[in-house]
């Protein structure tokens, strides 16, 4: 018991524990050891050195350190080049440490590209909804740029399942203005948000949006490389009702309100309300492959898809009912 005191206070292990406990019992008193010799480890290898390597890599173009080790054995049994007699006893993991010190960083500078990291935001599948509204599908739309000056962007987001579907605009897609953007979109989908899908951009994949999305306790996942379907619903949705209906001319970005205003009043009502869709029905083969079939009697509006879902109604968020969104789709006719 009083040797795992000793542990828990002192942070220590059972052996270094049992270790002090040994040198008490032989000397009466604990020392401190010294680890390193008293004057320090004697450098055994010089500036000269240091600069003979820096030349010898500036010759080879910054070789392996097994090569460069070899290079150096060479240059002194096969070619009598005494400078190298200490470098040609070096370990490659020394050689490694030379290169590192300031005084051959300052014989020689490397240059290489940036090398990318992995992001540890966001899950690298496709949604997987199961049939269940919820799990929507993001992507940015650029309204063109004009004499070096970029206008507005559109943020598309639609639903898996039923194609619900909801546009808004912003002035940038930095931090700043895309987060009440996104925030806004979310909190426009009848229906609870289960699952949050974009590509790969970095105005999504970022510790703000996945901070946001983990408090509202929604799955986040982003596109896989050289899979492009994983966001191909977005994709053609951009081009099917963001292009065909705000096109491509450029729009100033003080203008976004305006045009947010535009899409949250009449774009975004009328595409899930009265706009008819396709939804595929997926036929596999004998050879068991997969293809899409369009039939005319299963094009219906998002809303007549929603409806159509078993248990639709316990879907939709807390305080919304069917009965609140036929008097919103009642508001206009078709035309």
């Amino acid at each position: 018991m009083l040797l795992r005191y000793i542990e828990r206070i002192r942070g220590l292990s059972r052996q270094q524990v049992t270790r002090l406990v040994r040198q008490y019992r032989k000397d009466g008193r604990l020392t401190k050891r010294q680890a390193t010799p008293k004057h320090g480890f004697v450098r055994r290898f010089t500036a000269t050195d240091v600069a003979l390597l820096a030349e010898m890599d500036a010759l080879h173009s910054t070789l392996s350190g097994p090569a460069t080790k070899k290079l150096m054995e060479r240059a002194f049994l096969v070619f009598d080049d005494v400078r190298f007699e200490r470098l040609a006893s070096i370990s490659v993991s020394h050689l490694y440490n030379l290169r590192g010190d300031k005084q051959y960083q300052s014989k020689r500078r490397r240059w290489t590209k940036t090398r990318p990291t992995g992001i540890p935001i966001g899950q690298r599948r496709a949604p997987q909804p199961n049939g269940l509204p919820g799990y929507i599908r993001i992507d940015s739309v650029h309204q063109g740029g004009q004499d070096g000056v970029k206008g507005v962007y559109h943020i598309n987001a639609v639903d898996c399942v039923t194609q619900f579907q909801l546009v808004a605009t912003c002035e940038k897609i930095s931090e700043a203005y895309l987060l009440p953007v996104i925030r806004q979109l979310l909190e426009g989908f009848p229906f609870v948000i289960l699952g949050f899908h974009s590509d790969n951009g970095s105005e999504y994949i970022n510790y703000q949006v996945a901070k946001m999305l983990d408090k509202l306790l929604v799955e986040f996942t982003k596109s896989r490389p050289r899979q492009s379907n994983d966001n191909a619903l977005a994709e053609s949705k951009n081009g099917a009702v963001v292009r065909k209906h705000l096109g491509y001319a450029h729009i100033p970005q003080h203008c976004a309100s305006l045009v947010n205003a535009f899409c949250a009043d009449f774009l975004n009502p009328y595409v899930n309300y009265h706009r008819p869709c396709f939804f595929p029905e997926t036929v596999t083969d004998t050879k068991g492959k997969e293809r899409k079939i369009y039939r005319y009697k299963e094009m219906k509006t998002p809303y007549e898809k929603l409806k159509s879902i078993p248990k639709a109604s316990e879907c939709l968020k807390d305080g919304m009912t069917f009965e609140q969104l036929d008097a919103q789709a009642a508001r206009m006719s078709d035309k």
